[in-house]
């Protein structure tokens, strides 16, 4: 999802969807570890996913608006 998207859901919805992120990386990292899985690409993604709402939720912390300032 791109961070325009995840910018207009509220923090709720944010917070449960990083805690599923986190959830379903972990299981997928064990997963292509084992060899069960083949989509490398999927983990990628989730990654840069969580990495989108961590950044959106440490904007909203420090009080930052859109330009950074």
């Amino acid at each position: 999802m791109k961070a325009k998207e995840w910018i207009e859901k509220n923090t709720e919805e944010r917070a449960k969807a990083l805690v599923e992120l986190l959830d379903k990386t972990r299981k997928l990292r064990f997963d292509l570890a084992t060899r069960e899985a083949k989509n490398h690409t999927e983990y990628r993604k989730m990654k840069k996913d969580i990495a989108r709402l961590k950044t959106i939720a440490r904007i909203e912390e420090v009080g930052l608006d859109e330009t950074g300032k």
